[in-house]
């Protein structure tokens, strides 16, 4: 057993679980609760010990402080569950493989790029979520039932070494796991690969979260411009159409670019099905409020924009009200990370049936028209998408184009409504409920965030950071759209944005080992997830400007910041998932994509580490999932 989970926290009882910890494990004894924790961090590996680089490296530590006084102090440990590519149980008698991509019909995709075909699984895990599902019964469950949901981006490159981002549908998986009830230990026990082709399988499925009502809320990021699939990246639409279906023209783009979300069964299946009246936008991040109606999402993009979806019945996110930010900046411009006053502009109110059936309908010119060169024609209107002049005219002989459009070409119609769509790279969102601020992570503050001469104009300017920052939005009720005046049904709108202390990295000089951003600093946030029984917002990074990507620990109240992991180098790190409490114990759940990727460059470490990671991890085509607990 390599290790086991956190203790339960912020005053629950300890004694039902924790004193039935085996005598090998760091975790004592105890009859006392929890009042708070603190994380203690880790230097950053070196080359003074390069298998720590060439790992999952962790050598932080947790302080429990107890409601009599007293305090402890326990190491932390990574504890995975499978290297992708590893033969797991089906739950069936047999084997499966973990993260194994497959086609339409559910059948295996094969690699022949090299010679003999080969299993192509993915490096690439990201968004997770763990729950639990009433009346759970999965056959070879000893202790108590409780459940994973992973989700696989992609796989980064081919076995003849040729990238394959965004070229390969993205699969999904249910885990079974037997939890210790006397230890907290997970071990799986079942894996079973969702059946996507009733979504029309699944594009680049980034970061999750877990929904308030416990299903696992996927994301489509990058959503394909319907107008350009050929000449989009070389036409990575239509490889991965012709990886899905085996025609490159047969994917519908306006399929993709939505919100999936996964059920679980009791028996450790799983269903999917997509929202399309959530915006078909870069989405990397969800995050539902408390209120279970109201959502704030990010978009992963250049020109990108902050969106709002509130829903019109809770838990029910087949039916509600788009919204998109305008901010205002009430700082000095091309100065710091910014301050800003934020409102919000009414896109439209949708079904996620009614804008399936568009999207089944329409083409992309029943909606608007498209050109990428200045059309000298006073009918079309100048706006950004993603990072390039755009001249856009909704099509005026259809009565549904400017719905189809706030739905299915969600970015070029927040600029054409005005938003501000300024924001570079913002990635993961969270909440901390009882103090009604949420959190975005803005990956890298580039691009339309500080040139509006080259990107656009969205009265937003900011200095550029290329190491990113995680701004913070208060939350409030009360808000009225500004371009019609109705009120917004919500008690958890931003009004205001800023960055919290020491949550913004800092562009360096390239140091001893290639790191161009500060080492101690954050650089190019991107999962974000917070827990409210630890008051701690989790931060897991990726980034080519620190050589090995970290997951942080930031506590709220004394603003601290603690490395508590390392990824290999050249990995992201992926799957963050704080999880206050399942059957009385509190979870990181915290996984890497593609290790090694960009070392080969790196002429200061690469001769040392790349062999390191290669022989970890399957020759860089296998990637961990699994969850940070305490070492025993």
């Amino acid at each position: 057993m390599a290790g086991v989970p956190m203790l339960p926290l912020a005053g629950c009882a300890t004694s039902a679980t924790v004193n039935k910890a085996p005598k090998n494990s760091a975790l004592a004894p105890l009859t006392k609760a929890v009042k708070q924790v603190k994380f203690i961090g880790m230097e950053a590996p070196s080359l003074a010990n390069p298998e720590q680089m060439a790992t999952v490296y962790v050598n932080s530590k947790m302080q429990a402080d107890f409601t009599d006084g007293s305090k402890q102090v326990y190491d932390l440990d990574y504890t995975p569950f499978f290297i992708t590519g590893d033969m797991v149980p089906n739950g069936l008698g047999g084997t499966t493989r973990a993260g194994q991509l497959y086609d339409i019909n559910n059948k295996p995709l094969y690699d022949a790029s090299a010679g003999e075909p080969v299993p192509f699984f993915s490096n690439c895990p990201d968004g997770t979520s763990l729950l639990t599902v009433k009346g759970a019964n999965v056959a070879g469950v000893k202790g108590n039932t409780v459940f994973a949901v992973v989700q696989f981006e992609y796989a980064s490159m081919n076995r003849a070494g040729k990238e394959t981002w965004g070229r390969l549908p993205s699969p999904i998986a249910v885990l079974t796991l037997d939890q210790n009830p006397s230890t907290g230990e997970l071990k799986l026990v079942k894996y079973h690969n969702v059946d996507t082709s009733p979504v029309h399988g699944l594009w680049i499925t980034c970061g999750a979260s877990l929904s308030p009502w416990g299903t696992h809320l996927s994301s489509e990021e990058y959503e394909p411009d319907t107008h350009n699939l050929a000449k989009e990246d070389d036409g990575k639409f239509l490889d991965f159409s012709k990886a899905l279906y085996g025609d490159q023209n047969k994917a519908n783009p306006y399929h993709y670019g939505h919100l999936p979300e996964v059920f679980v069964n009791p028996d450790g299946t799983g269903f999917v099905k997509k929202h399309y009246n959530l915006g078909r936008i870069s989405h990397e991040l969800i995050q539902v409020m408390p209120d279970e109606r109201t959502a704030l999402m990010g978009d992963d993009t250049t020109n990108g924009g902050l969106f709002m979806f509130v829903a019109d019945k809770p838990r029910d996110l087949s039916a509600g009200n788009l919204y998109v930010a305008k901010v205002n900046q009430t700082t000095p411009k091309g100065v710091g990370t910014g301050e800003f006053v934020t409102q919000w502009i009414h896109l439209g109110h949708a079904t996620s049936s009614e804008v399936e059936a568009m999207a089944n309908t329409f083409k992309p010119d029943d909606i608007m028209s498209v050109k990428y060169e200045d059309p000298k024609d006073t009918s079309y209107t100048k706006i950004y998408y993603n990072g390039k002049a755009n001249w856009v005219k909704l099509n005026t002989n259809n009565q549904y184009a400017e719905k189809a459009a706030a739905f299915l070409e969600t970015h070029r119609y927040a600029a054409l409504k005005g938003a501000s769509m300024a924001f570079t790279k913002m990635e993961g969102t969270t909440v901390n409920a009882k103090d009604k601020v949420a959190y975005s992570a803005m990956s890298r503050i580039e691009k339309s965030m500080v040139d509006p001469e080259k990107y656009g104009d969205y009265g937003l300017k900011v200095a550029q950071n290329k190491s990113g920052a995680v701004y913070a939005h208060k939350l409030s009720g009360g808000q009225a759209a500004i371009n019609n005046n109705t009120a917004i049904n919500s008690e958890w709108v931003p009004v205001s944005m800023s960055v919290p202390p020491n949550l913004a990295g800092q562009d360096i000089d390239s140091d001893n080992l290639g790191n161009k951003s500060h080492p101690d600093k954050i650089s190019c946030p991107d999962n974000l997830k917070y827990s409210e029984k630890m008051r701690t917002l989790f931060i897991g990074e990726d980034s080519g400007t620190h050589v090995n990507n970290f997951l942080w620990a930031y506590n709220v109240d004394t603003h601290e910041l603690a490395r508590i992991l390392s990824t290999p180098a050249g990995a992201e790190s992926t799957g963050l998932h704080a999880v206050d409490e399942v059957n009385g114990f509190t979870y990181i759940m915290s996984n890497f994509q593609h290790p090694g990727e960009g070392i080969a460059e790196n002429a200061k470490v690469a001769g040392i580490i790349l062999p390191l990671i290669k022989r970890n991890y399957k020759d860089t085509y296998g990637a961990a999932v699994g969850y940070l607990g305490l070492k025993i």
